[in-house]
């Protein structure tokens, strides 16, 4: 089935009974009994599929896992408190057979480079740093760690670059290594990493999925040999998503093809005419020919897709100029997050790569000037309109 429909349709009317509900309802209860101690004892056991404990698991959670794994092409998923609470056990469901060793790409999500820094590092997990752009130097990088897994994002945050994900699948794969895919900026509408064979895909459901800046939540899409392991952490780590978000993280994602398609289409306006805007130094944006990952991005992603985030460097301005520049917009929202149906601005230096060292966000290509940009659903004019007279501003 299409995308479309699978996004409509998928986790839906599962109900037993004369009466089915149309929409999966709330299911707010802890814990679930049956006419006899017997069969709980099997659900307990795993003998028999069922609910007992809502951190196992609940119908809410189990209609929104059985929607993200049709849409990801996976085997199974696990509906997660935050994005960063689904990376988390995605990474520990990799290196749990595996060497403590994570290969990363160096240009990460800030919040993710504190999670292998500060969390897994001080844990003994030898966490190395490669552009997953440079497939030699991956090549190499794999040689020399050997590391457990790879942790990558399918577009780079907020550098927007895009590796060549299959062919570093088939490297992680060579070495017995997992490949740990973050899809939140492509979603599948643009690529399915699991079809061009990552083990495990993390996305943040607080982002394009649900859509409207009314829930946070994550998920961790699985293949079927991390499955297991991914299920039995998460039944002791508990970093199960409520069923209220469950909720409203599937009635966001019946409209994310629709909505991403129009953000798409929205963003590569705003791309163009970012780019020949006096006040703007440079733009970077996927559908640009120029762009340096530009034969990846014609291979992997759909045709005529290019996400809907766009970041660009203001001409001559740094931290002052920015504040300015944000200050000025008036339907334009500057916020802390992304993908939601309305536009939004976000200064990575103060925001999400906040906690990275000047000198590691220069690395990164992150300077001062730099706003990153995810572009909503709006009539594309009056986004570019509130664009215009705030850049003019920072010129008067």
């Amino acid at each position: 089935m299409n995308i479309h429909t699978r996004a409509v349709h998928a986790g839906d009317r599962k109900a037993a009974g004369r009466h089915v509900p149309v929409t999966t309802p709330i299911h707010a209860a802890s814990s679930y009994f049956y006419k006899d101690i017997e069969e709980l004892d099997r659900v307990f056991g795993g003998e028999q599929a069922g609910f007992s404990y809502a951190r196992y698991g609940n119908p809410s959670n189990a209609a929104l896992e059985e929607l993200t794994t049709e849409l990801e092409s996976g085997h199974g998923s696990l509906a997660c408190s935050s994005g960063m609470a689904a990376l988390q056990l995605a990474i520990q469901t990799a290196l749990t057979d595996r060497r403590k060793a994570v290969l990363a790409a160096d240009a990460l999500f800030g919040a993710t480079f504190n999670l292998l820094m500060t969390v897994f590092g001080p844990l003994g997990v030898d966490v190395r740093f490669v552009n997953m752009c440079d497939l030699e130097a991956v090549a190499r990088a794999i040689d020399e760690q050997k590391p457990g897994c790879l942790m990558m994002e399918t577009i780079s945050n907020p550098m927007l670059r895009v590796a060549d994900l299959d062919k570093i699948a088939a490297l992680a794969q060579a070495a017995g290594a997992a490949l740990i895919v973050d899809n939140t900026f492509a979603t599948p509408l643009l690529v399915k990493p699991m079809e061009r064979g990552a083990s495990l895909v993390v996305h943040s459901l607080t982002k394009y999925l649900a859509g409207h800046g009314d829930v946070m939540g994550g998920v961790v899409v699985s293949d079927e040999p991390h499955f297991a392991t991914m299920t039995a952490l998460s039944r002791v780590t508990g970093p199960a998503l409520g069923p209220f978000e469950c909720f409203l993280a599937m009635r966001g994602i019946k409209t994310f093809p629709l909505r991403m398609e129009r953000q798409c289409a929205n963003a590569c306006r705003v791309a163009s005419a970012l780019s020949v805007n006096a006040n703007v130094e440079r733009v970077y944006f996927p559908q640009d020919p120029a762009h340096p990952d530009a034969a990846a991005i014609r291979r992997l992603f759909r045709e005529g897709l290019f996400g809907a985030i766009v970041s660009f460097e203001l001409k001559g301005n740094g931290r002052e100029g920015v504040f300015r520049f944000m200050n000025a917009l008036k339907m334009v929202v500057p916020a802390t997050s992304l993908g939601d149906v309305h536009t939004m601005t976000l200064y990575p230096a103060i925001s999400s790569h906040r906690e990275i060292s000047p000198k590691q966000r220069a690395r990164m290509g992150i300077g001062d000037n730099l706003v990153r940009l995810s572009v909503g659903i709006e009539a594309a004019e009056d986004i570019l309109a509130d664009l215009d007279q705030a850049l003019a501003s920072i010129s008067s």
